[in-house]
């Protein structure tokens, strides 16, 4: 539903959002009115104390106030649960009632001051009970006007002006006159959408230095949400909608499909006892991923023991080990690495918890167990690490001996630190990362390869809009990328996105339930679970030939027509999206799924996959979590634990030879 447009400008909120806000204020203001009621039938009208007449004018006005208010929230809710989310004809009053409430602030207003003179002026001598129930009265008008206040300028949109709406039937030759013109306004309209995004990111990232690394990347994440968000016209809501609603419908096809389809794997994944051995290797080398996110990871991770562990060696003075942990001062991190790790400090190379955009930080150890020279890089954890995930910044990466465009998301490590080492020629360079150090581990390995041929690089839970076609099939003769589950990072792309949009605009525009009924019932199946919601739709009486044409709800729905949205019959890859670089995962890719469970624990299956299995997002309680890196080593672990000796079968053909 398009925003709601009130005292002349488009806001943050449509018509049907105000069922639960409504119906909480209502709430509060019923038990508010029979407590007052009850206060003045008690006293009969009648107080024994100063300023008796005032407060008697009080009560009976602030009643009154009330019982309007009552009234325009109960009118309001009514109309706001009308109608769907692209019908808004039912709700054509509520503008009018916005009004009408906005008007019964300035009364509440009145009576709150008038309520506050009392209580400090002729309130003494007077019952307690009494004195309390009016100062609650005045604290809680208070309370009330200063969270409308609060959630005014929540649901203020800088962008607010009302869209101008082309006439029903306009002339061509007029049309032509006005292609100029209407350029210039979009024109206008998207520098004004990329400043009011790059003021918020400044606003939000104010203790960030605004050097130009910062800048370069400021502007690139606000033109990349200005461009995303400005040929749509959706209130937060109606994306919450059309999530619960899209994750129901992929439980829905995900229970019908059928259960001994397998994806299938790249034709140069290794099967069989190859994929126990990779699964050993991932499970070895996850734990420094894991370790190269220092102290957070490792207290989060040992709740009760990790802070007795580190608390004798973070303070301690070791100028040896100052001069190559850089920027860990206390020495938290690097303690927590040698916890994690279990290797001495004489194994270290190269530390380094320098972090800027685009510039992660990372260590250089020797694992004398595997005999491998190890790079991991850390993943996600400060704020700018977050923007140089948000940057959809790329830059060319041109390796000999591949043809085709060869690009990757922009991400900077020190190669020199590396290329300089001087160790033991049976050494083997392994590089590993989790979440955006996977991505950048993937990036370096296929920098390194040439000058280390026997290079190996595990990629744990990497972003999918990553590399290009060229290079992600280059890096399948040395890259594993390790996926869990319904993992959103791996599946994040512009134009995963981009088909996720699309997707959640059908779904909304098709469904005629009203919203509050969708986000309810979404609840529930995310807290209780249950059978998905089969949503009737607008399209269920409709014929087959009028399946090709967009809903009139859809097209609603579009401010402007971009390469992002297609039409109902379009297809459904988003392959077919140009206005970005298409990017993809690397090297061959391991994907981890939930196997049903054994004794309450939960049992994971591996398979070899493709690229292409992640080229649309899942919606799922578990796509954040289990991105977590401590879930992805526990999942590893419970793959490669008692393997031999595992007493519950799976629940899919064991037969399959390329699937654990």
């Amino acid at each position: 539903m398009p925003g709601m447009v009130v005292f002349g400008r488009r806001w943050g909120i449509a018509s049907d959002d105000l069922v639960f806000p409504g119906s909480f204020e209502l709430f509060i203001r019923i038990l508010w009115w029979i407590g007052t009621m009850v206060l003045f039938i008690y006293h009969k009208g009648h107080f024994e104390c100063n300023g008796r007449a005032v407060l008697h004018s009080y009560l009976v006005g602030l009643l009154v106030v009330l019982a309007l208010i009552i009234l325009s929230l109960c009118a309001i809710v009514y109309i706001s649960a009308q109608g769907t989310i692209t019908n808004p004809g039912p709700r054509r009053s509520m503008p009018a009632l916005v009004y009408l409430r906005a008007i019964l602030y300035v009364p509440e207003l009145v009576w709150a001051c008038l309520g506050a003179v009392w209580v400090s002026d002729d309130g003494r001598g007077c019952d307690p009970a009494t004195v309390g129930a009016v100062i609650s009265a005045v604290v809680a008008s208070w309370i009330i006007l200063l969270f409308t206040a609060v959630g005014v300028v929540f649901v203020f949109d800088p962008l607010g002006n009302p869209r101008p709406q082309p006439p029903a039937m306009e002339p061509l030759g007029v049309r032509d006159m006005q292609s100029s013109e209407g350029t210039q306004f979009l024109s206008t309209a998207r520098s004004l959408a990329v400043k009011v995004w790059e003021s918020r990111l400044r606003l939000l990232c104010c203790c960030l230095p605004q050097d130009e690394s910062s800048r370069a990347a400021f502007s690139s994440i606000s033109q990349l949400f200005s461009s995303f968000f400005s040929d749509t016209d959706l209130v937060p809501s109606d994306i919450a909608a059309g999530l619960a609603l899209l994750h129901q419908e992929q439980d829905k096809m995900e229970r019908s499909r059928d259960p001994d389809v397998v994806v299938p794997h790249s034709p140069s994944s290794p099967v069989g006892e190859d994929l126990e051995d990779e699964l050993e290797k991932a499970t070895h080398w996850m734990q420094f991923a894991a370790a190269a996110y220092g102290w957070p990871l490792y207290i989060y991770s040992n709740l009760f023991t990790g802070p007795c562990k580190l608390s004798g060696d973070c303070c301690m003075s070791r100028v040896a080990e100052d001069e190559i942990v850089g920027g860990d001062h206390l020495g938290c991190h690097f303690s927590s690495i040698l916890q994690t790790t279990g290797l001495q400090y004489r194994d270290f190379i190269h530390v380094s918890f320098h972090n800027q955009i685009y510039e992660i930080p990372f260590f250089v150890a020797l694992d004398h167990k595997r005999e491998a020279i190890l790079v991991a890089v850390r993943g996600t954890l400060s704020l700018k690490d977050v923007l140089t995930d948000l940057s959809a910044e790329c830059e060319n990466l041109p390796v000999e001996g591949v043809l085709g465009a060869c690009y990757a998301h922009k991400v900077n490590i020190h190669l020199n630190t590396i290329q300089q080492m001087s160790v033991s020629p049976e050494y083997k360079l392994v590089i590993t990362g989790h979440s955006l150090g996977a991505g950048a581990a993937s990036v370096l390995a296929i920098l390194l390869r040439n000058s280390f041929p026997t290079l190996q690089c595990y990629a744990f839970s990497p972003p999918g809009g990553l590399l290009s076609k060229a290079l992600a099939d280059y890096s399948k003769d040395f890259v594993v990328s390790v996926v869990l589950g319904k993992d959103l990072v791996p599946r994040l792309s512009i134009p995963n996105m981009e088909d996720l949009k699309r997707k959640l605009l059908k779904i909304v525009s098709n469904c005629n339930k009203p919203k509050y009924r969708i986000l309810l019932q979404g609840c529930w199946y995310e807290l209780f679970g249950g059978d998905p919601d089969d949503c009737p739709t607008e399209m269920d009486n409709r014929r087959e030939q009028e399946l090709s044409q967009p809903l009139l709800g859809e097209e609603s729905l579009i401010v402007r027509h971009s390469s992002s949205y297609q039409s109902l019959g379009s297809d459904e890859s988003p392959a077919h999206t140009p206005a970005h670089l298409p990017l993809f995962l690397p090297g061959r890719i391991l994907h981890i799924t939930e196997d049903g469970s054994c004794f309450s624990q939960v049992r994971y299956r591996a398979d070899w996959s493709n690229e292409m299995a992640f080229r649309s997002i899942l919606i799922s309680p578990r796509m954040l979590t289990d991105h977590m890196p401590d879930i992805v080593l526990r999942a590893l672990g419970t793959l490669t634990k008692d393997k031999p000796f595992s007493l519950c079968p799976s629940s899919l053909s064991d037969s399959q030879h390329n699937a654990i």
